[in-house]
């Protein structure tokens, strides 16, 4: 009689991570939005919990301190996601690189990097306010390599590369003038403080990067020189 064999097992969903996922997504959507409403200093982890209606035990094991929450929820709010992705390797970014020329990819970064102000900038200012009162919270993001500047040199080089880019720029000029105006600071300024809309902001943004990063177009008064 031949023994009867045997198939590997196939490794069942595990629905305690899928649940402990979820518990977790809702810490972070009431710490966000309690921050941004009532500011950090003013919300305790207990005034999560009863939002996120879980036991402030649970915080505490999944993130150690409320410190440890402002950053998950600033990260978070960054990537769009709680997937473990750099900026670099999202699909918005790639598809700018993938662009044919300068033009369009400065159009690509610019629909990308709006998505990602929009996001953000109802936190900047409760993050910049946090870290005036405890002065620990700037430490969460180490300065000794700012992301926004690693993020911003690699489009400036794949831009520069294409068809249609400004010559006369070099890489190192390109990602510090992205770096300047696609920052957080200057976009709240435009939308926050002066009430442009972010399709406005995004309208203008593109048309001044254009005069620095591509080749002037067809039939403008500087093309020919």
């Amino acid at each position: 009689m031949n023994p009867v064999k045997k198939f590997p097992e196939t490794k069942k969903p595990d629905g305690r991570a899928a649940k402990a996922k979820l518990t977790r997504a809702r810490i972070l959507d009431a710490a966000g939005e309690l921050f941004v409403r009532n500011g950090y200093g003013a919300t305790s982890l207990q005034d999560i919990a009863d939002q996120a209606e879980v036991a402030v035990q649970t915080i505490y094991y999944s993130f150690g301190n409320k410190q440890s929450v402002l950053k998950e929820v600033v990260d978070r709010t960054i990537a769009g996601d709680d997937e473990p992705v750099a900026t670099l390797d999202r699909p918005w970014f790639q598809q700018a690189l993938a662009t044919a020329s300068a033009a369009e990819h400065l159009e690509a970064h610019l629909e990308g990097t709006r998505a990602v102000l929009d996001r953000v900038a109802p936190i900047l200012k409760m993050v910049e306010a946090a870290a005036a009162v405890d002065p620990a919270i700037a430490k969460l993001w180490p300065e000794e390599e700012n992301p926004r500047l690693t993020v911003q040199t690699a489009a400036a080089e794949s831009l520069l590369a294409k068809p249609g880019a400004n010559p006369g720029i070099s890489v190192e000029q390109a990602a510090d003038v992205l770096f300047g105006l696609l920052s957080p600071e200057v976009y709240l300024l435009f939308v926050s403080e002066r009430g442009w809309t972010p399709k406005r902001w995004q309208a203008w943004t593109y048309e001044t990067l254009h005069a620095q990063l591509c080749a002037p177009r067809t039939g403008s008064p500087l093309a020919g020189g």
